[in-house]
């Protein structure tokens, strides 16, 4: 068990996540739930102490003694189990969502239950649980009724072993009790929509326990890394939303990027960079029927002429920013904001990372192009004619617009992939033109995006700082990773970006905010995969290592990690960081050393294992035939 800070906080590594693909909860190690959007990823929150201890409101289950606590995930599940150990005895609490919904259909229903079972393992121990719910991000106070063992909170339902106590004062409610060894006490909290009590809570265990095995044990990798790859595909899969197909980029919302700043944003978002990579770590970890979902979300959601970067989960949702000042914030870092004015912004690198997830799924023989391509080929078109305008870059600058090589080198790879998908299955397009323009925009590169001074490729076509997303262009398979500007660049960011092991995105770029932000997870996982194409599979082996040790005692990652306090930051935990760990790790596993592979090739015949595994007759295989073709540039490795 992590010590608490200063002001009530607690460290960010001391969070477990729970959820059930509609909502997620952060829960510490004391039993206490600091964080719940309810019922769905966006919705205002319920709880939000880890933004205010003393506003946000939280739920807390824990001995009324002083004790010890430890906690850790069953195996292989999202379920999280905390032990007390106190004077008078052990006790364990396990804090899940109720996954028996996903047995029905996912478009209609509410989403189930967040279940909290308390069970006796020794001694007599007095236990109590006080829960302070604070509606609509605290700014409003809880209106409650009570029912027996149930508690009315607007349009929410708290259930407990017995009656509750309700202090209208403070809006609390308080039940305590005695557990012995086999003993067992339920919580429940529902919406108002869903009063139906569960035939069983045990059954409801197994069944929730049953469907996160059964997705751990989809899992294909065979490596050194099989737990922490696990681990993220446990987590990537919690912050998905089937109703809609849409992913969240992370469950929570303004946990800074540096402690006391205004680096504060909202990531319970769709963003189409972060879906789509995790797209494409879920189908390298071998899971082939997430990919039918979130392609449906695009092809619903993006329009082709007018891409944005991030989209609400479900249509009605809104991205308009605002913040909330009478948080605190976490640490007291202000303003606490909701909502994204980043949707606004264009980022062109996105229709590099779209064409790119969309090249790979077609690989597998999980993805059609329909209407005969129609949409892909307005995209394309599009970027012909538009690839040369300035952005606001990957990072999402306030800074002002630049020709960001990174974007750039996205846009080459959009029209790079879908020339080998149109070839290949004979699709109606102005290829040629495409070609040229591939061309054109790979000279602007590496010309415009080179600096004489520093060796390196830089940030942008108008600067000369180095920027660790110039890692990608080998991944991408944009230049060799052992060429001599290529070689020139890593060895400059190691310099330069990288301290202890870990890389900064960029240093003293102009970016129109203040404050210093600490290395970003996924650049150092980046990082791994681009020493593995210089052939420095060695340092690469130690970088991935030492990053593994920066984990939770859990297992997550946050946004960043800053190598001078030893701590996580940023929004936690992130999906951009845990496709990093299934990349780098399958970088290292199928590449370190064993010379090259088209990843393609690789990725269809993984995903042709994982089918096989789920319809061993064949008959509900999809579109394998697509994948048939001979394979037109070889790209050795991939990450974000």
């Amino acid at each position: 068990m992590k010590a608490p800070l200063e002001g009530g906080y607690w460290p960010l590594e001391d969070y477990g996540l729970i959820g059930n693909r509609h909502a997620a909860a952060l829960v510490n190690s004391e039993g206490s739930i600091d964080w719940l959007s309810w019922p769905r990823f966006d919705s205002p929150s319920i709880f939000a102490g880890i933004l205010d201890p003393d506003k946000g409101g939280n739920w807390a289950v824990r001995p009324t003694s002083e004790c010890k606590s430890v906690h850790r995930y069953l195996k292989d599940t999202n379920i999280l189990e905390t032990v007390f150990v106190c004077p008078q005895g052990k006790v364990a609490l396990l804090d899940f969502m109720d996954m028996t919904w996903a047995e029905q259909d996912v478009e209609g229903g509410p989403p189930g239950k967040l279940i909290r079972v308390v069970r006796g393992l020794d001694g007599t121990v007095e236990m109590r649980s006080v829960c302070h719910p604070r509606p609509n991000y605290a700014r409003d106070h809880p209106t409650i009724e009570l029912n027996g063992s149930e508690a009315n909170i607007g349009p929410f339902v708290i259930t407990g072993p017995q009656g509750w106590l309700k202090d209208d004062e403070d809006g609390s409610l308080t039940q305590t009790f005695v557990v012995r060894p086999g003993e067992q006490f339920y919580f429940t909290l529902s919406t108002d929509e869903d009063k139906s009590p569960l035939a069983s809570i045990s059954a409801a265990l197994q069944s929730t326990m049953s469907y996160w095995r059964g997705w751990a044990n989809k899992c294909t990798y065979q490596g050194p890394y099989r737990d922490m790859v696990v681990r993220s595909a446990l987590v990537m899969q919690l912050m998905t939303y089937p109703p809609s197909g849409a992913i969240v980029a992370a469950p929570t919302t303004s946990l800074p990027e540096t402690i006391g700043g205004e680096r504060n944003w909202d990531y319970r978002f769709t963003w189409l960079r972060d879906g789509s990579y995790t797209l494409l770590s879920l189908v390298l970890a071998g899971y082939p029927d997430f990919v039918e979902h979130y392609a449906k979300w695009i092809y619903r959601t993006v329009d082709p002429g007018n891409v944005q970067i991030l989209y609400p989960i479900v249509p009605e949702g809104q991205t308009k920013e605002e913040t909330l000042d009478h948080l605190r914030g976490y640490r007291d870092s202000r303003p606490v904001r909701i909502g994204n004015e980043a949707a606004n912004q264009v980022q062109l690198d996105v229709y590099g990372e779209l064409l790119g997830a969309a090249y790979y799924a077609w690989r597998s023989g999980l993805f059609t192009p329909p209407e005969g391509g129609r949409r892909m080929r307005e995209t394309l078109d599009w970027i012909v004619k538009n690839w040369q305008q300035p952005d606001s870059g990957i990072w999402e600058v306030r800074g002002g617009l630049r020709n960001f090589v990174y974007g750039k080198a996205m846009l080459w790879l959009a029209l790079d992939r879908g020339i080998q998908m149109f070839e290949e299955m004979k699709l109606e397009g102005d290829i040629e033109r495409w070609k040229q323009e591939r061309e054109v925009i790979r000279e602007a590169i590496m010309t415009k995006g080179w600096s004489e001074r520093t060796k390196a490729f830089k940030q942008s076509f108008e600067d000369d700082h180095l920027d660790a997303s110039n890692l990608m262009l080998p991944i991408i398979g944009f230049i060799d990773g052992k060429d001599p500007k290529m070689l020139s660049t890593l060895d400059a960011t190691m310099d330069q970006l990288v301290v202890n092991g870990m890389c900064y995105r960029y240093i003293d770029a102009p970016e129109g905010l203040s404050g210093k932000e600490s290395t970003f997870i996924l650049c150092t996982f980046w990082l791994v995969s681009a020493l593995v194409l210089a052939g420095r599979v060695e340092e690469a082996r130690k970088i991935f290592d030492n990053m593994m040790s920066k984990a939770s005692p859990l297992g997550l990652f946050a946004e960043e990690y800053d190598p001078e306090t030893e701590e996580q930051i940023g929004n936690f935990p992130q999906a951009f960081s845990h496709l990093g760990v299934i990349h780098a790790a399958v970088n290292l596993a199928h590449f370190g050393g064993i010379g090259k592979i088209e990843l393609g090739d690789w990725v269809a015949a993984n995903m042709r294992k994982a089918q096989e595994a789920l319809d061993p007759k064949g008959e509900g295989r999809r579109g394998q035939d697509a994948a048939a073709g001979e394979p037109r540039r070889e790209t050795q490795l991939i990450s974000r």
